[in-house]
């Protein structure tokens, strides 16, 4: 597939992919600071998975020592308001693009995961961090707020009041308080975070696509709407599976073998 990225950014945003299992991994020494190239390379790629056949799930990774420790202050320091309403669309759109892509997406979290960094990881599905992980938004200790989802994606994740307490101070958040208050799913050593994650992954090799598609797609908006609405959109995801061929197969195979046993397409 063709890349048009400029070799230094394709360096420090890569898509690897093995057995299924897509893996987007941000590797710009020595911080992993995010500025405009790799956002929007993150954009790019996240939409490569989504289109993908032979991708069916990601794990979202940095380094063994920082995941990513935020935006590239150096890129934004001398950025005037009109500068930043300009750029802070896009600034979201890259991030967004990762939340948005229709399969399971699990974050691998080393090190400090800060600023854009973490909200990086919200944008997974699920988060896998070492044990000795750190998370934080400390943008308010710049003069500034979280600016690519993070107000919005980790009050919906750990509730609005602890959301408040982490962004107003700033302060680190331990890999064990993470954990606690939902912030992360799972906790492991450190050098077996990847592999963790890739094998969470790898479980939907050969699932029903698009039964995942709908399950992420009913979460996701249901989250954002009142309950009435979130049961109709959830209705109308289910009752438009069975126009597919994974629906009629899990089905007759469920009456015909058993629970677990079907062979799905992605069609």
């Amino acid at each position: 597939m063709a890349d048009n990225a400029p070799d230094e950014v394709q360096q420090w945003v890569r898509l690897e992919v093995a057995d299924q299992v897509a893996t987007i991994r941000v590797d710009r020494p020595k911080m992993n600071a995010l500025n405009a190239a790799i956002q929007h390379r993150l954009g790019e790629l996240a939409d490569e998975c989504g289109r993908r056949d032979d991708i069916a799930a990601v794990v979202l990774t940095g380094g063994p020592h920082v995941f990513a420790a935020g935006a590239d202050i150096k890129e934004m320091v001398d950025m005037s308001y009109g500068d930043m309403v300009r750029h802070s669309s896009s600034l979201q759109s890259g991030f967004t693009a990762v939340a948005q892509i229709p399969k399971p997406v699990v974050a691998a979290v080393c090190g400090y995961a800060l600023g854009g960094g973490c909200e990086l990881a919200l944008c997974a599905d699920i988060r896998i961090a070492a044990s000795d992980a750190t998370f934080g938004q400390p943008e308010i200790k710049l003069g500034v707020i979280p600016g690519a989802g993070g107000t919005q994606r980790l009050s919906r994740l750990v509730g609005p009041s602890r959301a408040k307490e982490i962004i107003f101070t700033g302060r680190f958040v331990p890999a064990e308080e993470a954990l606690r208050i939902g912030l992360v799913d799972q906790l492991v050593p450190a050098d077996v975070v990847i592999e963790t994650a890739t094998t969470w992954a790898r479980q939907f090799v050969g699932g029903p696509a698009l039964a995942l598609r709908a399950a992420k797609q009913a979460i996701d908006h249901g989250a954002d709407v009142d309950l009435g609405t979130g049961l109709e959109i959830e209705r109308q995801q289910f009752a438009a599976l069975f126009a597919t061929e994974d629906r009629t197969s899990g089905m007759q195979s469920f009456i015909e073998q058993g629970p677990g046993k079907a062979t799905f397409r992605g069609r």
